[in-house]
């Protein structure tokens, strides 16, 4: 099976290369790893369309070799999909281990878990994989110190049944690891988060311009807080990965709400053209 292994840490994030050795270890696995040359932490979906990509060849200790771009988690999944590597067509995208978890809300800014859509999109199967820290926080900012290896020797395993896995075309796995050893594997849903964020002004009393008689009108904000909530309901991410199970959520991408199609259509939303076409004329 061919994989392409990528993350949104980093080509040389000590969760990409925890996961890469383990895949390795896999029977029959061909592995492709094109990967950002830096942090690329809550990009989503972002690609880069206005300028070329970077790309360098990347040796790693073991001898193997990657590839390293300065574009986004979603620009390397394209460059294997549209040909970077000769010979490689990607059959299975496996992105992360990222560096904290990605759980409920936090999934729509998660570069991990947009590389993984990227690979919905192309008609492949995906896993996204994300680490909660020793700190054990439920966030994905205040990540510290991190043990991989049971999160990547579990993905390893998921990837060499991945043919018998009942995964429906156009669905992602999004798996979350807790700190310590996993009690336990929960199928679950996306959580929901309780964010805490505050507009800060870090300047204060921002220096005046010297050419003008007025202060300068650029000032400098934080507008992220910390010790983010959830709400604690049973079944969901963030629940699971608080009680200390790994928590994987099939995701798929149609984000389309059939209930409010039906309200829209009953709401006739057509007759608003009459009173405007009216106007024109």
């Amino acid at each position: 099976m061919k994989v392409l292994l990528t993350n949104d840490d980093g080509i040389h994030a000590q969760g990409l290369q925890t996961l890469r050795r383990a895949l390795l270890r896999v029977p029959g696995i061909e592995l492709v790893v094109i990967a950002p040359d830096g942090n690329r932490s809550a990009t989503a979906r972002s690609i880069t369309t206005r300028r070329p990509l970077w790309v360098e060849e990347v040796t790693f200790d073991d001898g193997t070799i990657g590839y390293a771009t300065d574009g986004t988690p979603v620009d390397c999944v394209r460059l294997a999909n549209l040909g970077l590597v000769d010979g490689f067509e990607a059959e299975l995208i496996v992105s992360g281990i990222n560096h904290g978890a990605n759980l409920g809300d936090d999934i729509t800014y998660s570069g991990t878990v947009a590389a993984a859509l990227e690979g919905v999109i192309l008609g492949l199967p995906a896993i996204a994989v994300s680490q909660q820290s020793d700190a054990r926080e439920m966030d994905f900012r205040l990540s510290e110190t991190f043990d991989f290896e049971e999160g990547a020797r579990f993905v390893a395993r998921v990837v060499e049944e991945i043919d018998d896995v009942p995964l429906p075309t156009g669905t992602l796995l999004n798996v979350n690891c807790p700190a310590g050893d996993a009690s336990g594997v929960q199928v679950t849903r996306l959580g929901k988060r309780i964010y805490r964020d505050e507009l800060t002004l870090t300047d204060p009393e921002p220096a005046s311009d010297p050419d003008r008689a007025r202060p300068a009108r650029r000032r400098r904000y934080w507008v992220y807080g910390s010790d983010h909530g959830f709400h604690d309901e049973p079944g969901t991410d963030l629940a699971a990965v608080a009680a200390g199970d790994i928590a994987v959520t099939p995701l798929h991408f149609d984000l389309t709400d059939a209930a409010g199609m039906d309200a829209l259509e009953r709401h006739n939303l057509g007759r608003l053209l009459a009173p405007a076409a009216e106007e024109v004329e």
